[in-house]
């Protein structure tokens, strides 16, 4: 039973709302869901069973009023899972989620609840709503079909057993690559085989490996993709192949960590799930609520990009090829060798590398005089470090954002260190949504996963690191700078193949030279990045495309092939379902695996891109049009910003995607800044 002092048993007096972290432990949080899951049962049979005929606000409005409780708690407890989890965590994800997606069904397959959405549905025309509430209206009634809400009770009865297992699975997934991923880190004997990372790098490694009671050695932790970053600076090649071969084993060792049965019974439920609602397979049901529209465009995209990426790709292997040979005559071009050497020949072509830049990166400064200062250039955004607000790890900062009046706009929280407690990658949550309607200001949170150093020493970014931050911090952004009046609309509450857009385009300004001279300062002399290398950064933005477009193809193409599987299909082995699937899309190159193998491919398996993964360069074509039309206006300007925060930003869900986008740029996007961004022509993309 959850006591009056349960700190989710009322909403958080902070500022913002932000949770109060310092009073919230792990015990706190069953009695809550439990508390939360009765409550909110409670209100969905009061808007259900209302003898008053439905309006729009005792029905539409009172649901997005409904289930603060269980918001509260469940919000601080996915995060918690993500970032800071631990056994007592895990177990209660266990129990709790498949509990969750129980309750959804009962909501969602409550037949006189619908009955009252339907209703209004039908009559909408004649209520008189405003834009935004109009649009709520047409999404609750598409959300609740999608649902099931209109199947017989059968189908709605294999529903709701599907969507349990599914919940259970996908947890199971996590949980599972989490384990694998601390236990395949690489434990490295002597520093002498660390030859090419910089000292700081060292020092990580044997402050990890401290961590983990390895005293005196060194641990190599592993990161989320396929190709792990310290792959381009590491000399010793059996070591780099150690990294390699470790990383590509995740979840496929027949261990106790395994996730071969689970993620194709995951596509399989998936498939009989879609199979149920009408549709011929998974993706086909996933995109049809996209921008997107159907899993033929979002596969012919990509299709049509795949074969100019691997023809590129092919170039970038005979080069790096020579340049083993040289070194180990005779030699064939491994997986593990390729960032290595294109790292070579960044270096000889265009006078960079990790090494030469990762000094002019040091964290702080990227994000307050890079990622904060471009967004205060942009939207007139101020920030301060809250250093009297809870955190929920001591590693997170806390920062107050206030608008260009000066008025107070939300909090944004930055946890940007590795530990074993935390998934790999790098994401944007909120712990509280904007909206009007319940009188809520943002607060968000950026997770990336950085090595961090010993107490003392500067934290230095690879020029990947620092695109990352800027990335994430779009989607902050993009939650910071809601403003709607349901918290259905709030921020990135978007389609999943429109929401990675904001965020792609914030990169931009990454390299914007006003802002790169800003922050791109030696972090021992303050210096300024060098002239030259600030023009050498601008001609090498191009290089390596064929690379990293054919690694992202092939894991948007491998998702793509699990989740168009029907309801009839079985996949008996994982590897070789895999190794086909990238044979018939044309990306199976042996040098360039894909991004994520299907075993850690945890965007699709326990995340919430499944059949959703093509939407990074869905997005990518409204961002590299986005870029041209910053471009043309002037780029780092107000004006500029405020068009994009007023016309877009600003909006979240609260209006189809594609129409935001038109009242921004003014027209449909244009595929071709895409195809120049990525080296790629309409000739061989055809």
């Amino acid at each position: 039973m959850m006591t009056p002092d349960n700190p989710f048993a009322t909403a958080s007096d902070l500022p913002f709302g932000l949770p109060p972290f310092d009073r919230i432990t792990d015990e706190h949080f069953a009695p809550a869901f439990e508390a939360g899951l009765t409550e909110h049962a409670a209100e969905i049979e009061a808007i259900a069973g209302n003898p008053e005929p439905a309006t729009f606000e005792n029905t539409i409005v009172a649901l997005e009023r409904s289930g603060r409780l269980l918001h509260r708690v469940s919000i601080v407890f996915f995060n918690l899972t993500s970032s800071d989890t631990n056994p007592v965590l895990q177990r209660l994800q266990a129990d709790i989620a498949p509990r969750l997606a129980a309750h959804s069904d009962a909501i969602h397959l409550n037949p006189d609840l619908f009955a009252r959405v339907r209703e209004l549905y039908e009559r909408r025309e004649l209520l008189a709503l405003d834009p935004e509430s109009a649009w709520l209206l047409e999404r609750v009634h598409t959300d609740f079909r999608r649902a099931g809400a209109g199947l017989a009770e059968p189908d709605q009865q294999r529903l709701r057993l599907l969507n349990e297992e599914l919940s259970a699975l996908s947890t199971e997934f996590q949980e599972n690559l989490l384990r694998d991923t601390n236990d395949l880190a690489v434990l490295v004997d002597d520093a002498a085989e660390l030859a090419g990372l910089s000292p700081d790098a060292i020092a990580a490694a044997g402050e990890a490996a401290n961590a983990r009671g390895e005293h005196g050695k060194y641990l190599l932790n592993l990161s989320l993709p396929t190709s792990q970053p310290l792959l381009a600076s590491l000399e010793n090649r059996a070591l780099r192949e150690r990294v390699f071969t470790a990383s590509s084993a995740r979840g496929n060792r027949g261990n106790d960590n395994d996730n071969n049965a689970v993620l194709a019974r995951i596509a399989a439920l998936r498939a009989e799930r879609a199979a149920v609602l009408g549709y011929p397979h998974h993706a086909a049901y996933v995109i049809a609520d996209q921008t997107a529209g159907t899993s033929e465009a979002a596969v012919g995209l990509l299709e049509r990009l795949a074969p100019a990426a691997v023809a590129n790709a092919r170039r970038e292997a005979e080069e790096l090829q020579s340049l083993l040979e040289r070194d180990v005559p005779g030699a064939r071009l491994e997986p593990w060798d390729w960032a290595f050497y294109a790292e070579r020949v960044r270096k000889a072509r265009y006078d960079l590398d990790d090494a030469t830049l990762r000094p002019y990166f040091e964290l702080d400064r990227v994000i307050r005089d890079g990622v904060f200062y471009a967004a205060n250039r942009l939207y007139g955004l101020s920030f301060t470090e809250r250093h009297d607000l809870p955190a929920y790890h001591p590693d997170v900062r806390v920062f107050e954002v206030s608008d260009a009046d000066g008025s107070p706009l939300g909090l944004f929280l930055g946890d940007y260190y590795t530990r074993d407690s935390k998934r790999g990658g790098a994401w944007m949550n909120t712990f509280v949504d904007e909206s009007g309607l319940l009188g809520e200001r943002p607060v968000v949170v950026n997770n990336l996963n950085i090595a961090k150093p010993p107490s003392g020493e500067p934290t230095l970014l690879t020029l990947d690191e620092v695109t990352t931050a800027f990335h994430e911090f779009g989607h902050a952004l993009h939650g910071l700078l809601s403003a709607v009046r349901y918290p259905t609309f709030s921020g990135t509450s978007v389609p999943r193949d429109f929401v990675e857009y904001p965020s792609q385009v914030n990169e931009m300004w990454m390299l914007w030279p006003e802002v790169l001279t800003n922050y791109a300062r030696h972090y021992r002399t303050g210096e300024p990045l060098p002239s030259h290398l600030v023009d050498r950064l601008q001609e090498a933005a191009q290089y390596g495309e064929g690379f990293s477009t054919t690694e992202y193809l092939a894991a948007a193409l491998l998702d793509q092939a699990w989740h168009g599987l029907s309801a009839d299909d079985r996949v008996e082995n994982v590897g070789r379902f895999e190794a086909a699937a990238l044979e018939k899309a044309g990306v199976a190159l042996p040098t360039v695996p894909p991004r994520y193998r299907s075993t850690y491919f945890a965007h699709v398996f326990s995340g919430g891109y499944s059949a959703g993964y093509y939407s990074y360069i869905w997005s990518e074509v409204l961002d590299a049009d986005t870029v041209e039309w910053f471009k043309e206006n002037g780029g780092l300007k107000r004006e500029n910003g405020d068009h994009f925060r007023r016309e877009l930003l600003s909006r979240g869900g609260s209006l189809d995607s594609m129409a935001a986008y038109r009242s921004f740029r003014g027209r449909d996007p244009e595929i071709q800044p895409l195809l120049t961004r990525r080296g790629l022509t309409v000739e061989e993309s055809a």
